[in-house]
Protein backbone atom coordinates (compact mmCIF):
# COMPACT_ATOMS: atom_id res chain seq x y z
CA UNK A 1 0.00 0.00 0.00
CA UNK A 2 2.91 2.35 0.76
CA UNK A 3 4.26 1.84 -2.78
CA UNK A 4 0.90 2.60 -4.36
CA UNK A 5 0.40 5.70 -2.21
CA UNK A 6 3.84 6.95 -3.20
CA UNK A 7 3.09 6.39 -6.90
CA UNK A 8 -0.20 8.24 -6.71
CA UNK A 9 1.53 11.21 -5.02
CA UNK A 10 4.26 11.16 -7.66
CA UNK A 11 1.73 11.12 -10.48
CA UNK A 12 -0.13 14.07 -9.00
CA UNK A 13 3.13 16.02 -8.72
CA UNK A 14 3.86 15.28 -12.39
CA UNK A 15 0.38 16.48 -13.32
CA UNK A 16 0.82 19.69 -11.34
CA UNK A 17 4.26 20.42 -12.80
CA UNK A 18 3.10 20.01 -16.38
CA UNK A 19 -0.05 22.08 -16.32
CA UNK A 20 0.44 24.72 -13.66
CA UNK A 21 -1.88 24.46 -10.69
CA UNK A 22 -4.75 22.28 -9.66
CA UNK A 23 -8.03 24.15 -9.60
CA UNK A 24 -9.37 25.17 -6.23
CA UNK A 25 -12.51 23.23 -5.52
CA UNK A 26 -15.81 24.99 -6.16
CA UNK A 27 -19.32 23.66 -6.38
CA UNK A 28 -19.05 23.56 -10.18
CA UNK A 29 -15.71 21.81 -10.01
CA UNK A 30 -17.04 19.31 -7.51
CA UNK A 31 -19.88 18.47 -9.88
CA UNK A 32 -17.44 18.02 -12.79
CA UNK A 33 -15.25 15.74 -10.73
CA UNK A 34 -18.21 13.40 -10.36
CA UNK A 35 -19.09 13.43 -14.06
CA UNK A 36 -17.92 10.42 -16.10
CA UNK A 37 -15.05 10.75 -18.57
CA UNK A 38 -16.34 10.15 -22.09
CA UNK A 39 -14.20 8.76 -24.88
CA UNK A 40 -12.64 11.57 -26.96
CA UNK A 41 -12.98 11.73 -30.73
CA UNK A 42 -9.67 11.97 -32.56
CA UNK A 43 -9.10 13.42 -36.02
CA UNK A 44 -6.43 12.67 -38.59
CA UNK A 45 -3.43 14.89 -37.80
CA UNK A 46 -3.97 14.99 -34.02
CA UNK A 47 -0.60 14.43 -32.33
CA UNK A 48 1.08 13.85 -28.94
CA UNK A 49 4.81 14.22 -28.25
CA UNK A 50 6.10 11.75 -25.63
CA UNK A 51 9.41 11.00 -23.99
CA UNK A 52 10.18 7.36 -23.22
CA UNK A 53 12.58 6.20 -20.50
CA UNK A 54 13.53 2.52 -20.07
CA UNK A 55 16.25 0.80 -18.02
CA UNK A 56 17.84 -1.02 -20.97
CA UNK A 57 17.80 1.54 -23.77
CA UNK A 58 18.66 5.20 -24.13
CA UNK A 59 15.84 7.71 -23.69
CA UNK A 60 13.96 8.71 -26.81
CA UNK A 61 11.20 11.04 -27.95
CA UNK A 62 8.45 10.29 -30.44
CA UNK A 63 5.54 12.23 -31.87
CA UNK A 64 2.51 9.96 -32.20
CA UNK A 65 0.14 11.06 -34.97
CA UNK A 66 -3.34 9.88 -35.97
CA UNK A 67 -2.74 8.68 -39.53
CA UNK A 68 -6.05 6.87 -40.14
CA UNK A 69 -9.50 6.83 -38.56
CA UNK A 70 -11.14 3.94 -40.42
CA UNK A 71 -9.03 0.84 -39.77
CA UNK A 72 -10.51 -2.45 -38.52
CA UNK A 73 -13.62 -1.97 -40.68
CA UNK A 74 -14.04 1.60 -39.48
CA UNK A 75 -13.78 0.82 -35.75
CA UNK A 76 -10.25 2.03 -34.98
CA UNK A 77 -7.68 4.73 -35.51
CA UNK A 78 -4.06 4.17 -36.48
CA UNK A 79 -1.28 5.90 -34.54
CA UNK A 80 1.96 6.41 -36.46
CA UNK A 81 5.26 8.21 -35.75
CA UNK A 82 6.43 11.39 -37.46
CA UNK A 83 10.05 10.20 -37.83
CA UNK A 84 11.02 7.09 -39.82
CA UNK A 85 14.09 6.32 -37.70
CA UNK A 86 12.03 6.56 -34.52
CA UNK A 87 9.38 4.31 -36.08
CA UNK A 88 12.08 1.67 -36.65
CA UNK A 89 13.44 2.13 -33.15
CA UNK A 90 10.02 1.66 -31.56
CA UNK A 91 9.35 -1.35 -33.77
CA UNK A 92 12.46 -3.25 -32.67
CA UNK A 93 12.48 -2.19 -29.00
CA UNK A 94 8.73 -2.78 -28.67
CA UNK A 95 8.38 -0.57 -25.58
CA UNK A 96 5.49 1.57 -26.85
CA UNK A 97 2.13 -0.24 -26.76
CA UNK A 98 0.27 2.80 -28.11
CA UNK A 99 1.18 2.47 -31.77
CA UNK A 100 -0.93 1.09 -34.56
CA UNK A 101 -4.59 0.34 -33.97
CA UNK A 102 -6.45 2.19 -31.20
CA UNK A 103 -10.20 1.56 -30.97
CA UNK A 104 -12.75 4.34 -31.41
CA UNK A 105 -15.05 3.21 -28.61
CA UNK A 106 -12.49 2.86 -25.82
CA UNK A 107 -9.01 3.95 -27.01
CA UNK A 108 -8.02 0.32 -26.45
CA UNK A 109 -4.49 -0.62 -27.55
CA UNK A 110 -3.95 -3.90 -29.39
CA UNK A 111 -1.68 -6.55 -27.87
CA UNK A 112 -1.21 -9.84 -29.70
CA UNK A 113 -4.12 -8.95 -31.94
CA UNK A 114 -6.57 -8.29 -29.09
CA UNK A 115 -7.75 -4.78 -28.05
CA UNK A 116 -6.90 -4.17 -24.39
CA UNK A 117 -9.00 -1.65 -22.38
CA UNK A 118 -6.34 0.47 -20.71
CA UNK A 119 -9.33 2.78 -20.25
CA UNK A 120 -12.97 1.80 -19.75
CA UNK A 121 -15.11 4.65 -21.04
CA UNK A 122 -17.25 6.14 -19.63
CA UNK A 123 -15.37 5.98 -16.32
CA UNK A 124 -15.32 7.99 -13.11
CA UNK A 125 -13.63 7.95 -9.72
CA UNK A 126 -13.97 4.55 -8.04
CA UNK A 127 -14.47 2.56 -11.25
CA UNK A 128 -12.41 -0.58 -11.82
CA UNK A 129 -11.72 -3.00 -14.68
CA UNK A 130 -9.02 -5.38 -15.93
CA UNK A 131 -6.87 -5.79 -19.03
CA UNK A 132 -3.58 -7.23 -20.28
CA UNK A 133 -0.58 -5.11 -21.27
CA UNK A 134 3.12 -5.99 -21.57
CA UNK A 135 1.88 -9.62 -21.22
CA UNK A 136 0.83 -8.79 -17.64
CA UNK A 137 -2.74 -9.03 -16.34
CA UNK A 138 -3.78 -5.81 -14.58
CA UNK A 139 -6.60 -4.77 -12.25
CA UNK A 140 -7.17 -1.03 -12.68
CA UNK A 141 -8.84 1.50 -10.38
CA UNK A 142 -9.61 5.20 -10.89
CA UNK A 143 -8.14 6.68 -7.70
CA UNK A 144 -8.47 10.43 -8.16
CA UNK A 145 -10.14 13.02 -10.41
CA UNK A 146 -8.97 16.64 -10.38
CA UNK A 147 -9.86 19.89 -12.12
CA UNK A 148 -6.96 21.95 -13.48
CA UNK A 149 -7.17 25.69 -14.18
CA UNK A 150 -4.58 27.74 -16.04
CA UNK A 151 -6.47 31.02 -15.68
CA UNK A 152 -8.10 30.67 -19.10
CA UNK A 153 -9.44 27.14 -19.41
CA UNK A 154 -9.98 24.20 -17.14
CA UNK A 155 -9.80 20.49 -17.77
CA UNK A 156 -9.96 17.30 -15.80
CA UNK A 157 -7.39 14.61 -15.18
CA UNK A 158 -7.94 11.09 -13.86
CA UNK A 159 -5.25 9.25 -11.90
CA UNK A 160 -5.47 5.50 -12.52
CA UNK A 161 -3.51 2.77 -10.76
CA UNK A 162 -3.32 -0.85 -11.88
CA UNK A 163 -1.73 -3.79 -10.08
CA UNK A 164 -0.92 -7.41 -10.91
CA UNK A 165 -0.74 -10.50 -8.74
CA UNK A 166 3.08 -10.52 -8.91
CA UNK A 167 3.32 -7.05 -7.32
CA UNK A 168 3.91 -5.04 -10.50
CA UNK A 169 2.24 -1.63 -10.76
CA UNK A 170 1.05 0.50 -13.65
CA UNK A 171 0.24 4.13 -12.82
CA UNK A 172 -1.13 6.47 -15.45
CA UNK A 173 -2.99 9.73 -15.96
CA UNK A 174 -5.73 10.41 -18.50
CA UNK A 175 -5.71 14.07 -19.55
CA UNK A 176 -9.14 15.21 -20.79
CA UNK A 177 -7.67 18.30 -22.44
CA UNK A 178 -5.10 16.27 -24.39
CA UNK A 179 -7.59 13.50 -25.07
CA UNK A 180 -5.03 10.84 -24.21
CA UNK A 181 -2.37 9.78 -21.73
CA UNK A 182 -0.41 12.42 -19.85
CA UNK A 183 1.91 9.85 -18.29
CA UNK A 184 2.36 6.14 -17.73
CA UNK A 185 4.81 4.45 -15.36
CA UNK A 186 5.32 0.67 -15.26
CA UNK A 187 7.23 -0.78 -12.29
CA UNK A 188 7.85 -4.52 -12.27
CA UNK A 189 7.69 -6.95 -9.36
CA UNK A 190 11.37 -6.33 -8.54
CA UNK A 191 10.77 -2.58 -8.19
CA UNK A 192 12.48 -1.73 -11.50
CA UNK A 193 10.90 1.05 -13.55
CA UNK A 194 10.49 -0.65 -16.93
CA UNK A 195 8.82 2.29 -18.71
CA UNK A 196 8.27 5.96 -17.95
CA UNK A 197 6.19 7.66 -20.65
CA UNK A 198 5.58 11.42 -20.28
CA UNK A 199 3.60 13.83 -22.44
CA UNK A 200 5.65 16.86 -23.52
CA UNK A 201 3.12 18.59 -25.78
CA UNK A 202 0.19 17.90 -28.06
CA UNK A 203 -1.74 19.53 -30.89
CA UNK A 204 -3.76 19.18 -34.06
CA UNK A 205 -3.18 19.37 -37.78
CA UNK A 206 0.18 17.62 -38.14
CA UNK A 207 1.48 17.85 -41.71
CA UNK A 208 4.06 15.69 -43.42
CA UNK A 209 4.90 12.00 -43.78
CA UNK A 210 4.31 9.60 -40.89
CA UNK A 211 5.22 5.92 -40.48
CA UNK A 212 4.01 2.83 -38.70
CA UNK A 213 5.99 -0.42 -38.70
CA UNK A 214 4.04 -3.52 -37.72
CA UNK A 215 6.75 -5.68 -36.19
CA UNK A 216 7.36 -9.05 -34.59
CA UNK A 217 10.39 -10.28 -32.65
CA UNK A 218 12.76 -12.60 -34.52
CA UNK A 219 15.88 -12.90 -32.35
CA UNK A 220 17.44 -11.42 -29.23
CA UNK A 221 20.53 -12.38 -27.22
CA UNK A 222 23.58 -11.00 -25.42
CA UNK A 223 27.08 -12.35 -24.79
CA UNK A 224 29.94 -11.42 -22.47
CA UNK A 225 33.62 -12.29 -22.86
CA UNK A 226 36.14 -13.67 -22.50
CA UNK A 227 36.38 -16.66 -24.85
CA UNK A 228 33.01 -16.52 -26.62
CA UNK A 229 32.62 -18.31 -29.95
CA UNK A 230 28.97 -18.97 -30.73
CA UNK A 231 26.88 -19.77 -33.77
CA UNK A 232 23.10 -19.40 -33.77
CA UNK A 233 20.35 -19.62 -36.36
CA UNK A 234 16.84 -18.25 -36.73
CA UNK A 235 14.10 -18.46 -39.33
CA UNK A 236 12.28 -15.54 -40.93
CA UNK A 237 8.80 -16.47 -42.04
CA UNK A 238 5.83 -14.16 -42.40
CA UNK A 239 4.32 -11.84 -39.82
CA UNK A 240 1.72 -13.65 -37.65
CA UNK A 241 -0.93 -11.83 -39.73
CA UNK A 242 0.30 -13.77 -42.78
CA UNK A 243 1.87 -10.75 -44.50
CA UNK A 244 5.47 -11.01 -45.68
CA UNK A 245 8.04 -8.82 -43.92
CA UNK A 246 9.61 -6.14 -46.08
CA UNK A 247 12.57 -5.50 -43.77
CA UNK A 248 14.46 -6.68 -40.70
CA UNK A 249 15.42 -4.09 -38.10
CA UNK A 250 18.26 -4.58 -35.65
CA UNK A 251 19.34 -2.78 -32.48
CA UNK A 252 22.98 -3.43 -31.58
CA UNK A 253 25.15 -2.66 -28.56
CA UNK A 254 28.83 -3.53 -28.30
CA UNK A 255 31.44 -2.57 -25.71
CA UNK A 256 34.89 -4.06 -26.04
CA UNK A 257 36.57 -2.81 -22.90
CA UNK A 258 39.96 -4.54 -23.08
CA UNK A 259 38.92 -7.25 -25.54
CA UNK A 260 37.91 -7.68 -29.18
CA UNK A 261 34.73 -8.85 -30.87
CA UNK A 262 33.09 -9.77 -34.16
CA UNK A 263 29.49 -10.26 -35.26
CA UNK A 264 28.39 -11.64 -38.62
CA UNK A 265 24.86 -12.28 -39.90
CA UNK A 266 24.49 -14.33 -43.11
CA UNK A 267 21.42 -15.52 -44.98
CA UNK A 268 20.73 -19.04 -46.28
CA UNK A 269 22.81 -18.41 -49.42
CA UNK A 270 25.80 -17.29 -47.27
CA UNK A 271 25.42 -13.66 -48.31
CA UNK A 272 26.55 -11.39 -45.49
CA UNK A 273 23.72 -9.13 -44.29
CA UNK A 274 25.59 -7.59 -41.35
CA UNK A 275 29.27 -7.60 -40.38
CA UNK A 276 30.98 -5.87 -37.47
CA UNK A 277 34.45 -6.06 -35.90
CA UNK A 278 35.69 -4.14 -32.85
CA UNK A 279 39.13 -3.57 -31.38
CA UNK A 280 39.95 -2.99 -27.67
CA UNK A 281 38.29 0.15 -26.36
CA UNK A 282 35.81 0.46 -29.24
CA UNK A 283 32.05 0.50 -28.73
CA UNK A 284 28.70 0.98 -30.46
CA UNK A 285 25.72 1.98 -28.37
CA UNK A 286 22.18 1.84 -29.70
CA UNK A 287 23.18 1.19 -33.31
CA UNK A 288 19.97 0.95 -35.35
CA UNK A 289 19.88 -0.53 -38.85
CA UNK A 290 17.73 -2.38 -41.34
CA UNK A 291 18.04 -5.24 -43.80
CA UNK A 292 15.68 -5.13 -46.76
CA UNK A 293 13.84 -8.15 -48.19
CA UNK A 294 14.82 -10.69 -45.50
CA UNK A 295 15.28 -14.31 -46.64
CA UNK A 296 14.27 -17.49 -44.86
CA UNK A 297 17.19 -18.68 -42.72
CA UNK A 298 19.91 -16.66 -41.02
CA UNK A 299 23.07 -17.68 -39.21
CA UNK A 300 24.60 -15.40 -36.59
CA UNK A 301 28.17 -15.86 -35.38
CA UNK A 302 29.74 -13.96 -32.47
CA UNK A 303 33.28 -14.02 -31.10
CA UNK A 304 34.58 -12.20 -28.03
CA UNK A 305 37.90 -12.05 -26.24
CA UNK A 306 38.87 -10.35 -23.02
CA UNK A 307 36.51 -8.04 -21.19
CA UNK A 308 33.86 -7.44 -23.87
CA UNK A 309 30.13 -7.71 -24.53
CA UNK A 310 27.66 -7.66 -27.41
CA UNK A 311 23.85 -7.62 -27.49
CA UNK A 312 21.47 -7.58 -30.45
CA UNK A 313 17.70 -7.47 -30.98
CA UNK A 314 16.24 -8.29 -34.41
CA UNK A 315 12.61 -7.77 -35.48
CA UNK A 316 10.75 -8.24 -38.74
CA UNK A 317 8.79 -5.23 -39.97
CA UNK A 318 5.97 -4.34 -42.35
CA UNK A 319 6.15 -0.63 -43.12
CA UNK A 320 3.24 1.69 -43.90
CA UNK A 321 3.42 5.44 -44.45
CA UNK A 322 1.00 8.32 -44.99
CA UNK A 323 1.37 11.91 -46.14
CA UNK A 324 -0.90 14.18 -44.13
Amino acid sequence: MRTRAFLVLAMLLVATALSGCLGVGSDDNSDRENDPFNVPTWKIGDWWLYTFTTPEFSDDTARLVVSENDTEDGTAYNLAISNHVEARRHAVLNHNPFLGRITHDNLSAYENGVPQPVFQFPFQKGDSWNFTLFSVEWDANVLEVHIENDGVTSQRIAVISASSTDGSTLSYIFDEGAGFLRSLIWIDSEGVEQLNMQLASFGKGHEGEVWFIRASDLFANSWSGPDVDVRDTFFVGDHPSGVEYDEMIYYLNANMGGGTGTLTLRDHSSVSALERAWQPGESEEGQLGEINAPSQDYTLTVTLTGQSEISIIIAGGITSSWVL
